[in-house]
């Protein structure tokens, strides 16, 4: 039973507010850039039971709260949850009386270092994001508390040629005297049931449960081309009837990743075609409704994409349920991203994460891997990260052996590093040309990886750059976060993954914008901008199109350009976005150009006449079947000044703040270091804990303290500071500084 409205709610120190569940009290500030207040929010409802209801097993269950929850019942503190992102419930019948009983729930997203993530780049809000309900169980009944979702995990194998398996685990729990009683599986296509099986048991307080059924010829789920699903239904009867039964969806597929001949779903090839969601809508926050879920799968449809990095969190259950009957495969992960706690109960709780992840979602047919860290070698890397890295990977197996371990490295991780070897499945996050070198530095990491490492599977797990729709450019180049440069940064990418036999797939780098509440950026405050789609969903920028015509079946043309409103050039590129056999292009109804040369991305140099031009596209498919677009240009006198990105601080340039230091005439001997002594091994932050320390670092590092980074920088060592091409810290800087730090005791 549905319990989202009724609520009442308030922030510390603040009035109370009447509000409905999903709820999150960051909607505004996790995506304005305004400082995103973080801390205790406050939600209360009257909850009325009757002796009739007390009879049966009373659970509440939460679809998730961050950061931490904590439950109260009647003024008692009955339950704390600290996986921000699963569902939990907890048994009520102790704790309720008859009649009205006040349920508050105190949630608080407040910075800690037992909770993961620790820091990262989206927004960490706060609030009571998923539906809550009231769960009314009869004495006998399925595992309400073992961390799953349903109580039964359902699983798909297959045997011999033909011969498939459908196993069902569970538990039973009996809360009145031991009783005889059934568990049957029945398994069903969309028209009948194809088997069942009945098992007799004798119900005591907690009775386990396995079923397995052999199934020939089923029809197989073969990804968007066909998602083809079975119900799983089990019922637990006694001689009193049928007690409780849950209905689960499954789909027969067998995955197999090859690291020279790429991916195969049921024995056929695919490229994983991948966009990354992040679960993030503009005005809302992370408290997103089931009809702007829609809204992304339709997005992620017309796209043509076939697979998903569902990041950095478990999502709610209803995308994954959808994945699984559009055929979108899934790579699903755990927040362990960024840095590493020192506080230990972080370990067990990013490990009770994956536990909830994989037992909540495992039953899901389209997710085909379990994603262990993020760059978590942010900060450095260390034997401390890869134990880290390799015990996760080992517990991930542990709870589900048929699926495979992942992992996505930031580019600065070397091809020949052990942490490659510590997962079945190896991403990189690279971003060649917009935080460091060129775009075709793309190409040439890809193949250097595969040269290295030929036996280790290989994908690219976040790509892209960051694009503001209001700014335009005749020569697109890095951070102006123009269109025209999304266009030119992907369609390099695109044509990289497809030239690969071995490489595996992609996700770029993000379905839409996303709240990010430290950045200030291309323009937008609070915003990561490197969507395809804005975060309102209002907007598709000119790249959205271009991977739908790399990608998608659907025939169309698009012209791209059209929010370059006013060009001043009478020389124009037209480029045109298509996945046809024939372009015709015209300007002003006169015919300027045909070609049967298409490219996703096909340009055309124009002459615009002064004031307006229309421009026009017809395309034919191999039928001849016509599709047209059109746009208006207006050809004006000076350049547009609005379409250029002019950076707020230009001075406080992340790339040369260090150019005022007079490194060519600086002592360049190596120096030992002596690890009593502070040394570029050592965190910002614990160096800024000493008074001398905290003297040398804002001597270095003093006009970036106000950048909204600098927070993540305190948790770095500034070796790793060094490693990342962005930042473009010279060697010579660090040697200067070490020699400074090694004069400071710790």
């Amino acid at each position: 039973m549905l319990i989202n409205d009724g609520w009442s709610f308030h922030k510390e120190n603040e009035a109370e507010e009447n509000i409905s569940i999903p709820h999150t009290y960051n909607s505004a500030d996790g995506q304005s850039g305004t400082s995103m207040w973080r801390g205790k929010g406050y939600y209360k409802r009257e909850l009325v039971f009757r002796e009739e209801d007390r009879e049966k097993t009373i659970y509440l269950e939460i679809g998730a709260a961050a950061m931490r929850s904590t439950v109260y019942i009647n003024g008692k503190n009955i339950y704390e949850n600290t996986c921000p992102y699963a569902m939990y419930r907890v048994a009520l019948n102790e704790h309720i009386t008859e009649g009205i009983n006040l349920l508050e729930l105190v949630v608080d997203n407040t910075a800690t270092d037992a909770i993961y993530p620790q820091m990262a780049d989206f927004s960490f809000y706060g609030g009571i994001y998923r539906d809550v309900k009231l769960v009314y169980a009869p004495k006998v009944h399925f595992d309400y508390l073992d961390g799953s979702r349903s109580g039964v995990q359902v699983r798909t194998k297959k045997l011999d040629e033909g011969k498939w398996e459908v196993k069902a685990e569970g538990c039973v729990i009996n809360e009145g005297s031991m009783c005889a009683g059934q568990v049957k599986i029945s398994l069903a296509d969309k028209e009948n049931i194809v088997s069942e099986k009945t098992i007799q048991f004798s119900f005591a307080e907690k009775t386990p449960f396995s079923v397995q059924q052999e199934i020939s010829d089923p029809h197989l789920w073969m990804g968007t081309e066909d998602p083809y699903l079975y119900q799983v239904r089990i019922e637990i009867s006694t001689e009193e009837g049928c007690m409780e039964e849950r209905e689960i969806q499954t789909g027969f597929r067998e995955i197999e990743i090859d690291p020279e001949r790429g991916m195969f779903l049921n024995g056929k090839h695919i490229k994983l075609h991948g966009v990354a969601r992040h679960q993030d809508f503009g005005g809302v926050g992370n408290a997103v409704s089931r009809e702007q879920m829609e809204e992304d799968m339709a997005l992620i449809k017309e796209l043509g994409a076939n697979s998903v990095r569902l990041s950095h969190y478990q999502h709610d259950d209803y995308f994954y349920r959808r994945c699984d009957e559009e055929g979108i495969l899934v790579w699903a992960e755990v927040p362990f991203i960024s840095i590493l706690s020192d506080n230990k109960k972080a370990d067990e709780n990013i490990r009770e994460q994956m536990r909830r992840l994989i037992l909540q979602c495992g039953n899901h047919t389209s997710i085909y891997c379990w994603g262990v860290q993020n760059e978590i070698t942010i900060a450095g890397e260390n034997t401390e990260i890869h134990a880290n890295v390799e015990s996760m990977a080992a517990y991930t197996k542990e709870l589900d052996a048929d699926r495979y371990t992942a992992e996505a490295n930031i580019y600065s991780v070397a091809n020949e590093s052990a942490l490659n070897r510590m997962t079945e499945l190896v991403g990189y996050n690279l971003y060649y040309g917009w935080y460091y070198d060129e775009i075709t530095g793309l190409q040439k990491r890809l193949d250097e990886f595969h040269a290295a490492c030929p036996d280790i599977p290989l994908l690219v797990t976040e790509y892209g750059v960051d694009t503001n729709p209001q700014y335009h450019s005749y020569q697109p180049k890095t951070k102006d976060y123009s269109e025209e440069f999304q266009l030119l940064f992907s369609d390099n990418a695109l044509k990289a993954f497809e030239e690969r036999e071995y490489f595996i797939g992609s996700y770029v780098w993000n379905l839409c914008d996303f709240g990010s509440a430290s950045r200030d950026e291309g323009g937008k405050q609070g915003q990561n901008q490197k969507g395809l789609v804005t975060i309102d969903r209002k907007i598709k920028k000119d790249a959205y199109y271009l991977y739908k015509a790399y990608w998608s079946k659907e025939c169309f043309v698009k012209l791209a350009g059209s929010r370059f409103l006013n060009r001043h050039l009478e020389e124009n590129t037209i480029t045109v976005l298509s996945n046809l056999n024939r372009l015709i292009l015209y300007v002003n109804g006169q015919k300027i150009a045909e070609t049967d040369n298409v490219d996703p991305m096909t340009q055309f140099s124009v002459q615009l006449q002064m004031g307006k031009n229309e421009i026009t596209v017809k395309g034919f498919d191999k039928e001849n079947r016509e599709y047209a677009d059109a746009q208006i240009l207006y050809r004006v006198e000076n350049p547009e000044k609005s379409y250029e990105y002019v950076p707020k601080e230009q001075g406080k340039n992340v790339i040369n703040w260090f150019e005022k230091f007079d490194l060519e005439s600086a002592d360049k001997e190596e120096i030992v270091i002596d690890s009593n002594f502070y040394s570029s091994g050592d965190k910002l932050g614990d160096i800024m804990k000493n008074p001398d320390g905290e003297k040398i670092v804002l001597k270095y590092f003093g006009e970036m303290k106000d950048h909204p980074k600098f927070g993540m920088m305190k948790v770095m060592t500034l070796d790793a500071m060094g490693k990342l091409k962005n930042l473009g810290i010279p060697k010579e800087l660090i040697l200067v500084i070490n020699k400074e730090l090694q004069k400071i005791k710790k």
